[in-house]
């Protein structure tokens, strides 16, 4: 059971996370090695900025720094927990004195990580906080004959596997799990890619068609539907 679990929360794709740090070094290699390992990561520079995105954007998770101009972090912590009491925060920080810690959770954290740290022990306290995300009756998804290994990250239409980049299988996957659903651009935005992304770039459109040209030529139809103006939408065939 645990190996089953390890190997299911070692899977980034479709989170959505945001570092709130001021150090500018620190930050940068947090979100390069974050990003690396697959998460979409946004940035923020001090209390206020991280405070504004934590509250206009949906994240999955919220890495905190406690020592930030503008606004402290515990300061970003109690308005963010105000506005919406199920964010998950990890706070990273310095301070190492028991009132801290005890601070930062009374206020609602969910994790408490003393600087310095090895970024592999931050990799998986994050993924251990988000791994309910990713526990379902089985870890392989269908598709009429497509098969969505989940854990191996490998899909195949008839044992014989298909070549799909990291973001395809990133939007296969939220499709296959929100299967009949309509889904607006904005929301695959949300849960896809991270802010670099120019909403008015083709970026979303070109992997859109690059997955729907290999599904086609793998199931031998197109199962996305496109909603003018409204979204896509994925069905199996009828």
């Amino acid at each position: 059971m645990f190996k089953m679990i390890y190997n299911i929360i070692m899977r980034g794709d479709n989170l959505r996370l945001l570092v709130i740090e001021d150090e500018h070094s620190l930050r940068d290699s947090l979100v390069k090695g974050l990003r690396i390992k697959g998460f979409s990561v946004d940035d923020a520079k001090d209390g206020a900025e991280g405070l504004q995105k934590s509250i206009d954007e949906n994240y999955d998770l919220i890495v905190l720094d406690l020592n930030l101009p503008k606004l402290s972090g515990f300061e970003v912590l109690r308005e963010l927990m105000d506005e919406k009491p199920n964010s998950r925060v990890l706070i990273l920080s310095a301070n190492s004195e028991i009132e801290c810690k005890l601070k930062g959770f009374n206020l609602g954290a969910n994790d408490y990580m003393i600087k310095p740290f090895h970024f592999e022990e931050l990799e998986i306290r994050i993924r251990l906080l988000l791994h309910r995300e990713f526990i379902q009756k089985s870890t392989v998804l269908t598709l009429d004959e497509l098969k969505f290994d989940t854990v191996a990250r490998t899909v195949s239409v008839h044992s014989e596997q298909i070549s799909f980049t990291a973001k395809e299988k990133a939007l296969l996957e939220y499709f296959i799990l929100n299967m009949g659903r309509l889904i607006s651009q904005q929301e695959l935005i949300e849960h896809i890619w991270d802010e670099s992304v120019d909403i008015f770039s083709n970026s979303i459109r070109v992997h859109m068609s690059a997955l729907r040209k290999k599904l086609k030529l793998a199931l031998g139809y197109d199962p996305i539907t496109t909603k003018i103006g409204e979204g896509y939408v994925l069905n199996e065939k009828s």
